[in-house]
């Protein structure tokens, strides 16, 4: 009943089959990996900043040589010390910042260095908007040489929760924590990280370090899932139109040899040229 399944369409239908089937299993596995890992760098980004703030505080030129080197996830939350001079009259506010349940704003002073260089600090937080703060109610920075201790970030970015891209910001305000934003406001160089004080002159009150973005933990990690159990499904549907179609096929034959099934021939009779003109208008 089955010679059918060795004719040359059949073995074609069989290739097809062969080579589907474990490619399907081969890319569902290959998104399940890419899942997997993303879960693994998710675990580890959210083990470093506990691991960073338990180090002991490290000198900034031992995380930061220079103004090109990056922060990196196993830096981020780590404990430095700055030395250096507030340059006041560059002094920043960051708008549209929560903490808690209140909505306010940074305060951001360049901490230059013996460098040259600028280390941007948040000093602290104060609710309120920013563009009706009133000066004298923000702590001046210390005077003369400092040595500053606080915990390292990353660059904001674009998907930064609180920051304001789009421009239009009066002067003396930032939208963005970043190089590429200080570079164009400030007359030095500017390093890439930037630190949150641990302790807060009061009123202003310590920001606390912010997790690593890009983490792992996302929608891409999430479309892998996705992806693995499509390619399984398309893998276990191949299989299951072979088996239909061989069923169907083996099913036919059988009715056609029992003879359940006409021919084509005799399931449409040809009709005489009698019965044509017949069925034709009359002129």
């Amino acid at each position: 009943m089955y010679r059918f399944l060795l004719t040359p369409r059949w073995v074609g239908v069989h290739l097809f089959v062969v080579l589907a089937v474990p490619f399907c299993v081969f890319m569902g596995s290959w998104q399940l990996s890419r899942f997997e890992d993303r879960m693994n760098s998710h675990h580890v980004a959210e083990q470093a900043p506990k691991a960073a703030a338990s180090a002991a505080p490290a000198p900034l030129a031992a995380v930061l040589p220079d103004t090109t080197a990056q922060v990196t996830q196993d830096t981020t939350g780590r404990t430095v010390t700055a030395t250096g001079r507030y340059d006041t009259a560059h002094q920043l506010l960051v708008p549209g910042r929560d903490l808690g349940d209140r909505t306010g704003f940074y305060v951001l002073t360049p901490l230059r260095t013996n460098g040259g260089a600028a280390l941007p600090v948040v000093r602290g937080w104060l609710p309120g908007e920013a563009s009706s703060a009133n000066p004298a109610g923000i702590p001046a920075a210390p005077a003369g040489d400092v040595t500053v201790s606080g915990a390292l970030q990353a660059p904001e970015n674009t998907g930064t929760q609180g920051v304001h891209s789009a421009g239009g910001l009066p002067p003396g305000q930032l939208g963005m924590i970043s190089a590429a934003s200080l570079v164009n406001v400030l007359p030095y160089e500017v390093y890439s990280g930037w630190i949150t004080v641990t302790d807060a002159t009061a009123p202003l009150r310590a920001v606390p370090p912010a997790a690593p973005s890009n983490s792992g933990l996302d929608l891409k990690a999430f479309q892998n899932l996705g992806y693995t159990g499509e390619w399984f499904v398309f893998a276990g549907f191949v299989v299951f139109m072979w088996f239909r179609l061989v069923r169907r096929e083996a099913e036919l034959r059988e009715d056609t040899a029992l003879g359940l099934v006409p021919d084509q021939d005799q399931a449409v009779p040809a009709e005489s040229p009698g019965k044509l003109e017949e069925a034709l208008p009359g002129d």
